[in-house]
């Protein structure tokens, strides 16, 4: 690829090397300019350096383009009216607490000049001539400087009490005359300076708009957090020993302090020791491990080994009201762009990119873990160019909503949905080979790295295959031994060569041991999210080995944390993200949203295109709760024994239908319509109470089942041999 040169790198207009590839240009016709210029640039030049041009913005951020200034100038009036609001509210409350500190001023005041008032300089000398005067009586002398000295310190408080008496009644009948607006003026005259004086190191006049901070943070409180936990070495005698050099900071950002230092050379440590020891720097620092958010500052941020990014909260950042997905009101979305996944503790905001990348969520029950799963699939419904394999080994409502949209769908994990499975992964198998055989016979100008494009995906129909599995562990315990080995193997080869082909793998287990998801399943996946698990060595066990040890440590995460998980992007990229929220009910209005694109566009496919119920909700028909339950959890199969369909039902609404036998489910669906054929059906050899899955379906309308029933053949599990002809324009 060729790239056009820029006006001046490095402020040098031609720079005699570069790493950019210039286009081909004509000789200029003068070349002394061009010697000139290039000299400078030249190695054994003592001043290339001094003239280089600094590459650094002359203008602050704010300040670099007019629509900045006037957002910026626009939030300062904000904040000012804020202000003022809040101070206005509160003038009744200044005034009361003016004027005790005024009557305080007077007090402070009038003690304060009582001394002068009472010629206190003068009163020493007098008793002073009062004691020699009786202790020597017969001189005559001293007697005459006692009553001059008692006559003048009489006269000098006559003088200055007369004074104060005229200033303070002149001001009294001045005040009395004026007219009220001068009277303000002259009481708030008086009152200021005397509220002045009044003042004490705890009084304060206005109340403060912002709360005290709740974690303060200094550079030698940093110092002594790194000292204590063994990162610095300690002095001796009154050399306190090394200290980090803050490249910024500490200064407040946010809700915390925000700090980037460097450890000093000749320690031996590193930015990962110092992420090792996060829970021990918090305690340090008198917070929770939670609170510190640390990260190394890579070569491309300015860093090096030994720098370290550190960012103390408030509080926990993690709690409060979840924030709503976006995509809830997203008309469409491309799985092309990165899917907006959460925030982090800062506030801001995570998005992850799934073309080319595969998925594994982690985490103890109730977590959070499948909420945020459908976070991924929830993108996937609103781009129409999107095909869905969903299972849920569970069987539970969570993914049930998804029979709307989904290509196949396997709910449960008994015997009939293992099948269900092992075909939907062949399926899968045989058309990732076909794509790689059509992708290889396309023209280089049309694939030019032999993987999926967007241009591909519409001209040759070549949907980005969603393949979502819940509860892994489910399936795995449910399995035995050959066929647990060979739905590994086929999970394996879709997520390690999938991607190429357009395939997303989004897998989900809880704590993944090697009995439940295989260590050569989990290593082979790219982007990883575990929420709460309860030590170190099962967040290792979903993040990856060493994971904990380099900070991504999913187990300091409390109960109160859902919804909140460590996200692990790289080798050395992590981040802790507080999930999008995104409930049951606004996932399945997603669900007929994706639904109607797909039908808008002709991609509608597979079991959604004949599922009963779906169709029945898209035509506006209602269908009883209980029979769409029953059609739900017998997709799989054509008949079922009664005790069977019960705890599957069970299962899927325990609220709903926990209190259900068999007497009560007869008499709800004979209610919705069902007609019996036979009492008793026989599976597996046994022929017991039951139903039929064909019974079941003649309780809904004929057109909403002959709507359900044109579905298009399953595509061919064998590989393509054809390759498709050189590109000409026209679509396959």
């Amino acid at each position: 690829m060729t790239h056009t040169i820029p006006e001046q790198i490095n402020g040098h207009s031609k720079p005699k090397i570069s790493l950019i590839k210039f286009e081909p240009e004509p000789a200029p016709a003068d070349t002394t300019e061009d010697l000139v210029v290039e000299a400078v640039d030249r190695p054994d030049n003592p001043l290339a350096d001094w003239l280089t041009v600094p590459d650094l913005p002359i203008l602050p951020t704010w300040a670099r383009s007019v629509s900045s200034i006037k957002a910026n100038t626009v939030a300062l009036g904000r904040l000012c009216a804020w202000h003022a609001r809040y101070h206005l509210l509160r003038t009744p409350k200044y005034a009361v607490r003016l004027t005790w500190l005024a009557l305080k001023g007077a007090w402070r005041g009038l003690r304060g000049l009582w001394p002068t008032l009472s010629a206190h300089d003068q009163t020493a000398a007098v008793k002073a001539l009062r004691a020699q005067a009786k202790a020597k009586p017969e001189d005559v002398e001293n007697a005459a400087r006692y009553a001059l000295a008692h006559r003048q310190r009489t006269l000098t408080r006559r003088w200055r009490w007369g004074a104060a008496a005229a200033a303070v009644a002149a001001t009294t009948i001045g005040w009395w005359l004026a007219p009220l607006p001068v009277q303000a003026g002259m009481a708030a005259a008086a009152m200021v300076p005397l509220a002045f004086l009044g003042r004490g190191e705890d009084a304060q006049l206005l109340d403060n708009p912002t709360p005290p901070l709740r974690v303060d943070m200094s550079a030698q409180q940093l110092n002594d957090a790194l000292r204590a936990v063994g990162l610095l070495k300690t002095g001796k005698g009154d050399d306190e020993g090394p200290r980090v050099t803050c490249v910024m900071g500490p200064v407040r950002d946010g809700r915390g302090w925000a700090v980037i230092f460097d450890l000093p050379r000749g320690g031996g440590k590193t930015a990962a020791d110092v992420l090792a020891k996060r829970t021990a720097i918090a305690a340090e620092l008198g917070v929770d491990e939670i609170q510190v958010i640390a990260s190394r500052v890579r070569a491309a941020g300015g860093g090096h080994a030994g720098r370290v990014s550190m960012w103390v909260a408030d509080d926990d950042p993690y709690l409060g009201t979840p924030n709503p997905s976006p995509l809830e009101k997203a008309e469409t979305f491309s799985v092309w762009d990165p899917i907006p996944f959460g925030q982090d503790a800062r506030g801001q905001r995570i998005t992850v990119p799934v073309m080319w990348q595969s998925l594994f969520f982690g985490g103890l029950p109730r977590r959070g873990k499948t909420f945020t799963q459908r976070l991924m699939t929830a993108a996937g419904l609103l781009d129409p160019y999107v095909r869905h394999y969903v299972a849920d080994g569970k069987g539970g409502a969570d993914w049930m909503p998804a029979k709307a949209v989904a290509h196949r769908l396997v709910m449960g994990a008994e015997d009939d949905a293992i099948e269900a499975l092992k075909a939907m992964l062949k399926e899968l198998l045989a058309e990732m080979e076909r794509r790689f055989v059509l992708l290889r016979g396309l023209p280089v100008s049309v694939c030019p790295e032999g993987k999926l494009t967007p241009a591909i995906v519409e001209k040759y129909n070549l949907p980005v295959i969603f393949v979502t599995i819940d509860e892994l562990q489910e399936f795995f315990t449910a399995m035995d031994r050959e066929d647990r080995e060979q739905v590994i193997n086929d999970l394996c080869r879709i997520a390690r060569r999938g991607p190429a082909a357009g395939f997303v793998s989004n897998f989900a287990s809880q704590r993944p041991d090697a009995d439940s998801v295989p260590t050569k399943l989990r290593e082979i996946i790219t982007l990883r999210y575990c929420t709460q698990v309860v030590d170190q060595t099962s967040s290792d066990m979903v993040l990856g080995k060493g994971k904990a040890a380099q900070g991504a440590d999913a187990s300091v995460l409390s109960e109160d944390h859902r919804g909140t998980g460590v996200l692990v992007t790289g080798p050395a990229s992590f981040v802790t993200v507080r999930a999008d929220f995104l409930d049951g009910p606004a996932f399945a209005e997603l669900c007929q949203r994706g639904r109607d694109l797909r039908q808008k566009h002709g991609q509608l496919t597979g079991d959604a295109l004949g599922d009963v119920t779906a169709a029945a909700d898209t035509a506006g028909y209602t269908i009883a709760p209980v029979l769409s339950d029953c059609l739900d959890v017998m997709r799989h199969t054509d008949r079922m024994h009664t005790v069977d369909l019960l705890d599957r039902l069970v299962n899927l609404d325990e609220d709903r239908y926990c209190d259900f036998d068999g007497e009560r489910l007869a008499a709800e669906l004979e209610a919705a319509g069902v007609d019996r054929t036979t009492r008793q059906v026989k599976v597996g050899g046994k022929n017991l109470a039951g139903y039929r899955r064909s019974d079941l379906e003649a309780a809904v309308p004929a057109e909403l089942l002959l709507a359900a029933r044109r579905v298009e053949a399953t595509p061919s599990t064998d590989p393509a041999t054809n390759t498709p002809a050189e590109d000409t324009g026209e679509s396959l």
